[in-house]
């Protein structure tokens, strides 16, 4: 992994709302900074800085095309999130199935 890469985990890049948003726009499409800052209430160049974030975490990757930087999503660090909310999802789903047993335990007890 490179040193840029190995800057911003994927857990620090999509804490902010801004950069979640960003990547749910570029799930299916590439786009440039430009036509991505056109969907936010801020600056390209701050556009750009959440860009430059997604990037160092591997979730985006730009391409240069003539004048234009665009940049597109790649899902593959996503499943250290997946893989660590997995875990969690097996604590809930005990927790819920202990839920039940109570609850149909009391039912059979009126």
């Amino acid at each position: 992994m490179s040193a840029s890469a190995a800057k911003h985990d994927v857990f620090q890049a999509i804490a902010d709302p801004t950069r979640r948003q960003l990547l749910h726009l570029l799930v299916n499409q590439e786009m440039s900074v430009t036509t991505l800052s056109g969907h936010f209430p801020m600056s390209r160049t701050a556009v750009s800085k959440h860009l430059r974030v997604l990037s160092e975490a591997g979730l985006v990757k730009e391409q240069k095309i003539g004048r234009e930087t665009r940049y597109r999503m790649q899902p593959e660090p996503l499943k250290e999130l997946k893989d660590w909310l997995s875990y969690y999802e097996l604590y809930w789903e005990n927790k819920m199935q202990a839920l039940k047993r109570f609850v149909e335990e009391e039912d059979i007890a009126k």
